[in-house]
């Protein structure tokens, strides 16, 4: 059984996670073109190594952050996200009729 360390529960069998992606730093919405947004959100690097990825714990909706291995599928720690994000980001209103 594998397990995985959820930073606000604890270590749980894998199976109660599910995988959100690669975390990328995101383009600004505003200034960015519409192919570095397709970019953001629909490829991923898929590197070998240590990559940072988001997940979520099902049962409590939490997400957060995982260091972990591609090629040998070792966790290498996990952690909130706050220790990347550390402050909220307002998103301006499309300009186009949506208000």
């Amino acid at each position: 059984m594998k397990i995985m360390n959820c930073p606000l529960n604890g270590p749980r069998n894998i199976s109660e996670f599910t995988y959100g992606g690669e975390f990328k730093v995101m383009p600004d919405p505003a200034t960015c073109s519409d192919a570095e947004w397709a970019d953001y959100v629909f490829n991923s690097d898929n590197e070998a190594g240590v990559v940072r990825e988001w997940w979520m714990h099902n049962a409590s909706s939490y997400w957060f952050l995982a260091e972990r291995h591609t090629v040998t599928d070792q966790i290498i720690r996990t952690f909130d996200a706050k220790e990347v994000f550390n402050q909220r980001v307002e998103f301006k209103a499309h300009e186009e009729g949506v208000a």
